[in-house]
């Protein structure tokens, strides 16, 4: 670590909407993100991953790097090594439909230490490597390079980390992960991270940490707003944010107030991804009744042709029958093609046994109701965010424009380079599905967010998060054409010259 830098505290609000965090400020109901807003930057296009689903954009805030690498590709995707799906918790119904163990172990252990990749650093194993103090609350990726067991401090954590809970976990210096783990005992409860107190149990761990200067930089998360968006819809997410903002005070005043505390500590504020209203299903069970497709139930999968992961506003299709893939691919096509609600569907075209084979090994291809569009990396076109582009095909399948040798896609932001991404995540599905706005795909426990709202897909609705810093980072939103997800953790680690 060089220097003597402020200490950082990285706030991550679940689904934060940007025009509903500007709402909440205008209508005084978040002083705290005011007091940050008024004094730093603010960007309100941040790009999400994708799928914009919490678990991809969780390991990209966290390693600065898309599915590709982080090889974290959805919210339930299918292990192909392992012949079964994994399912990090879509809903309570689909959890039991998987087991609530094995889901429960996926999610809390095998996410890290398996299935996030071992080729990338987060940002809590980059500075504690150089001696910065790192610190987490509830969290989905927290692998860092210090060890911790299972929490014995509360009755009920005890009851659970006897029968469920009992591994040892590599996370940050300090980690407090729903009462599960706890590097020491502050008497904040988590209620093992129930939604409407996760917020609180962020605050209460938050506040001791400032207290007793136990942290360099904190990763403090407030994942109760998305749960209230998906009941309520994204537009009444004022009331979820206060509750947040209260949480930023309360840490605020541990530190002597606003002002004293941002004398000490550099703020950075993001979301994960929006939401968007949700008025209508899509359910790939029904569209695929034809099909045999994996269930999630190992034993009646034997000699399945295609497995499903619906997740959210995403979902993806596998062909496990390789020697079939391209028939299985093109198939699968037609049918998600015809379903009201399917916006776009994306496939690689040059790998083995894909549709359409004659093309390179590095084409990908995406279809939508206007049209198909080819593309590769590489080529003469530039994005916002400066990687270089060939295509071919009709531009409005994305909605895409070229002007002056710039390819631009309003719609559905950072469109090439977040699909590319996803379709080379090596545990992603054959076949990448994006709901039109308002559309939703049932999960596999029958749950959906109609009348409430949902994230997941390339669309702008949903694929646009919050980003807010103060006393780090650049000096204006300038300083970048096009923010993304992929940029927190290179800042975090800037700050500390790490």
């Amino acid at each position: 670590m060089r220097g003597n830098p402020k200490k950082l505290v990285l706030v991550v609000i679940d689904a934060l909407k940007p025009e509903m965090l500007e709402r909440a400020i205008a209508n005084g109901r978040a002083p705290a993100l005011q007091h940050l807003y008024e004094r730093g930057v603010y960007v309100d296009d941040c790009v999400a991953a994708f799928p914009s689903v919490t678990p991809v954009c969780a390991a990209t805030i966290t390693t600065g790097v898309g599915p590709d690498r982080h090889l974290i590709p959805s919210m339930n995707w299918y292990h192909r090594e392992e012949q079964r799906y994994v399912e990090y918790g879509s809903s309570f119904s689909a959890t039991r439909q998987f087991g609530v163990v094995r889901s429960l172990t996926d999610t809390v252990y095998r996410m890290n230490a398996e299935h996030l990749s071992s080729d990338v650093e987060t940002v809590f194993e980059s500075l504690d490597d150089v001696g910065v103090r790192t610190a987490g609350t509830t969290y989905l990726i927290y692998r860092g390079r210090h060890q911790h067991e299972v929490a014995q401090e509360s009755a009920l954590a005890r009851i659970v980390t006897s029968t469920l809970f009992r591994r040892t976990i590599d996370g940050p210096q300090e980690l407090f992960y729903a009462d599960l783990y706890a590097s020491r005992r502050t008497g904040c409860r988590g209620q093992l991270g129930m939604p409407g107190v996760r917020d609180q149990h962020t605050g209460c761990v938050g506040a001791y940490l400032v207290e007793h200067d136990l942290f360099d930089f904190l990763l403090f998360s407030l994942p109760d707003n998305d749960a209230f968006s998906h009941r309520n819809g994204p537009y009444a997410q004022v009331t979820s944010i206060a509750a947040a903002d209260r949480q930023l005070e309360r840490l605020m005043h541990a530190g002597g107030g606003p002002e004293e505390f941002l004398a000490d500590h550099a703020v950075i504020v993001c979301s994960d991804h929006s939401q968007a209203t949700v008025e209508a299903r899509i359910r790939l069970a029904d569209a695929f009744a034809d099909f045999h497709v994996a269930s999630p139930s190992a034993a009646r999968s034997a000699g399945a042709e295609l497995a499903v992961s619906p997740a959210q506003r995403s979902a993806m299709v596998y062909a496990l029958d390789l020697e079939r893939r391209a028939e299985l691919v093109e198939r699968a096509l037609d049918v998600v093609m015809a379903l009201d609600g399917v916006d776009l569907a994306a496939w690689l075209v040059g790998a083995p046994g894909a549709v359409g084979g004659s093309g390179g090994a590095g084409e990908a291809a995406v279809r939508s109701p206007r049209g198909e569009l080819r593309f590769a990396a590489g080529g003469e076109l530039i994005d916002l965010r400066g990687a270089m582009w060939s295509v071919e095909g009709e531009l409005e399948a994305l909605g895409a424009r070229i002007r002056d040798g710039r390819i631009e896609t309003p719609d559905y932001p950072d469109a090439l380079a977040r699909l590319w991404s996803a379709l080379h995540c090596p545990t992603a599905g054959d076949v990448l599905l994006s709901a039109a706005p308002g559309y939703e795909f049932v999960d596999w426990g029958g749950a959906d967010h109609v009348g409430g709202g949902s994230h997941g897909s390339l669309h702008r609705t949903d694929s646009l998060a919050a980003l807010l810093w103060c006393g780090t980072g650049p000096d204006a939103r300038a300083a970048r054409a096009q923010w993304s997800l992929q940029d927190i953790a290179p800042m975090v680690c800037q700050h500390f010259g790490a």
